[in-house]
């Protein structure tokens, strides 16, 4: 899967399990504000990470993520690790 399509994934699975609008999606958006996230969305989300692209994050991993580009490139660097394994 190449970095667009795990971009546009991540997006369309965030869209619909928060209920955002996609275009608020934006590289540079934090995702704490846009996904309107409290500490138990953040457990949410970490699940279908796991659930959507096979890999667990640990909790502490994901606070450091605070826009949407650090989160998409963290993202695709776990999937080429798994990849490369």
């Amino acid at each position: 899967m190449d970095k667009i399509n795990i971009i546009d994934s991540i997006n369309s699975f965030l869209s619909e399990e928060f209920e955002v609008d996609k275009s608020l999606i934006t590289p540079q958006a934090s995702i704490k504000e846009t996904l309107g996230l409290d500490s138990l969305d953040f457990v949410d989300l970490v699940v279908l990470i796991e659930r959507n692209f096979g890999f667990k994050m640990a909790g502490e991993e994901f606070t450091k993520l605070k826009t949407f580009d650090d989160f998409h490139g963290f993202v695709y660097d776990h999937m080429q690790q798994k990849i490369g394994a």
